[in-house]
């Protein structure tokens, strides 16, 4: 290493951020950004090279569900940028810890219009309309800043995206910073919220004949508590696609992952007192355009803005949701309620699942059988996964299954296992995914080759965008633009240096799905549905 290079800006940022805790970054090497790769092999952070910067953004997406840290991606100015956008948009819609570097024009040179590499109009502003803020920082000083105040965010706020933008010359030239202001800053003690609020709101739910709790994506990391308060209460919980698994599906109180359904809203809607933690209630988790509540609503966040989104509160709280859920525990009156019995709502709910969806369900049930329990499942926007497997899956622990069902875009599935994947290597990493969504991220493909990882894809092949085609026919259109030519999907597999497999026959699939895991490496299931 030269002089030069020995501790430019590049190198305090990321020495910043791997004391944090962080070892995995995700992007793509570029003529910028150089100074953002050199030293990571001397920091011990492993560089994931995807093939395209969308499947980076996932692949963190997928390496900070299993790791609590954000994720890191590195991309170059200009196109490199734009190509994560997907993944900043999905990052801010599903409230996921992302961190975002990128190069940007030197110092003087910004809107010059001349013609530069990669030059971008402005690039802050870009990432700024989709992320929770982008900044272009002038010093190496300001991007160390702005390191420890996206960790202050994510350890302390609802977790979305960020991005630092640090000019060319300001990236490569020396740093000049100090190694105490690299260190990591203290996390502050997680707020428990008003304590007025809380022994209110423990008055409601120790009164309460039928409580019911709905968890949300910003519950997870209050899944012991959460169960511990539906165990004392008796009250049945159901969660949104992404607060499955903060209460063990297996547990005589879950009702899953299955608010998309009218049955299950409808048990929360019942309720004498709803508890929700952690969630905006969204209409994309709903599948309706809200949810109705009869009685007195709890309403439990890390946002004050969430407390009245969508349904407003009687008591609201605003605090880290473990510390809440806590509190709470600790002014109800000890003793365990009876659990309430859910058969009937159990039925209503698994009746509506299978008349909408019957095959779809049917085949899931299937796949979900030949997982291992301990499993990290990552869907796709496929309607395998948003029509059967997420009702039909029980997850034991939270970010069991990785999906996107508010920005609901296409790809998503196979980087986020390979980031899941390299964030834990003790888990099987699968991902099932539509044909349409595969080919978003089909040159993934290589990148988990590339890693050496045991990751094993679930292709269910129906032909193209078969839910776009349904709507076309539903509007009395001839489906256009839907019904999509499909590759060998075994031999593209194969030819990308991973094992392809077609399974034949309907009497197959579990067994193929077990021996792919069990071979390890890059495995890929071609199921073609219709022909099943």
């Amino acid at each position: 290493m030269t002089d030069q290079y020995a501790d430019t800006a590049g190198r305090a940022v990321l020495e910043t951020i791997r004391g944090y805790g962080v070892t995995a970054v995700f992007g793509i090497p570029g003529t910028h950004n150089l100074e953002l790769y050199r030293p990571l092999a001397d920091l011990g952070i492993r560089a994931v090279t995807n093939r395209h910067e969308q499947g980076s953004g996932y692949g963190a997406d997928g390496w900070a569900q299993q790791t609590g840290l954000p994720g890191v991606v590195i991309t170059t100015s200009g196109p490199g940028l734009q190509n994560a956008m997907s993944a900043i948009g999905t990052a801010f819609c599903e409230s996921r810890p992302l961190l975002v570097l990128s190069p940007g024009v030197p110092l003087g040179s910004e809107f010059a219009d001349v013609g530069t590499l990669h030059e971008t109009k402005d690039a802050t502003a870009m990432v700024g309309a989709i992320a929770e803020w982008s900044r272009r920082v002038t010093t190496a000083a300001e991007a160390v800043d702005a390191v420890h105040d996206a960790f202050a965010l994510f350890r302390t706020g609802r977790p979305r995206p960020v991005h630092i933008e640090i000019p060319l010359d300001v990236l490569e030239a020396p740093a000049g910073v100090p190694e105490a202001h690299r260190l990591p800053r203290p996390a502050p003690s997680p707020h428990s919220g008003d304590p007025a609020g809380v022994a209110e709101a423990a008055r409601l739910l120790a009164d309460a004949r039928t409580p019911v709790i709905v968890a949300g994506g910003g519950a997870t990391d209050a899944a012991a508590g959460v169960t511990a308060l539906a165990e004392h209460l008796g009250a049945p919980v159901l969660t949104t696609l992404n607060g499955k698994g903060v209460v063990d599906e297996r547990h005589p109180l879950s009702l899953g992952s299955n608010l998309r359904l009218a049955a299950a809203r409808a048990v929360a809607e019942d309720a004498d007192v709803l508890l929700v933690v952690g969630s905006k209630l969204g209409e994309a988790e709903l599948w309706a355009p809200r949810l109705e509540a009869r009685g007195a609503v709890v309403r439990i966040d890390i946002s004050v803005a969430q407390l009245d989104k969508n349904l407003a509160a009687t008591v609201g709280i605003a605090g880290d949701a473990a510390a809440v859920v806590d509190a709470l525990l600790a002014h109800l009156p000890l003793g365990d309620r009876p659990p309430r019995d859910l058969a009937a709502e159990r039925a209503a709910i698994d009746a509506e699942m299978r008349d909408t969806a019957p095959q779809t369900v049917a085949l899931a049930e299937i796949i979900a059988e030949a997982l291992p329990d301990d499993a990290i499942v990552a869907g796709d926007s496929s309607q395998i996964v948003y029509m059967a497997l997420g009702s039909v899956l029980r997850s034991q622990h939270p970010h069991s299954l990785l999906y996107t069902p508010t920005y609901a875009t296409l790809g998503y599935g196979l980087p986020a296992a390979i980031g899941a994947r390299v964030a834990d290597d003790s888990r099987p990493a699968v991902t099932v995914i539509g044909d349409g969504a595969l080919m978003f991220c089909v040159n993934e493909l290589v990148t988990a080759v590339e890693q050496r990882l045991d990751v094993t894809v679930v292709c269910v092949d129906n032909g193209g965008y078969a839910e776009i085609r349904q709507n076309e026919l539903d509007r009395g259109m001839t489906p256009i633009g839907v019904d999509l030519v499909q590759p060998d999907w075994a031999a593209l597999a194969t030819a990308f240096g991973a094992t392809g497999r077609r399974v034949e026959r309907r009497e197959d699939i579990a067994a193929s799905i077990r021996d792919a895991i069990a071979d390890g490496g890059v495995q890929l299931v071609h199921i073609p549905q219709n022909a099943l």
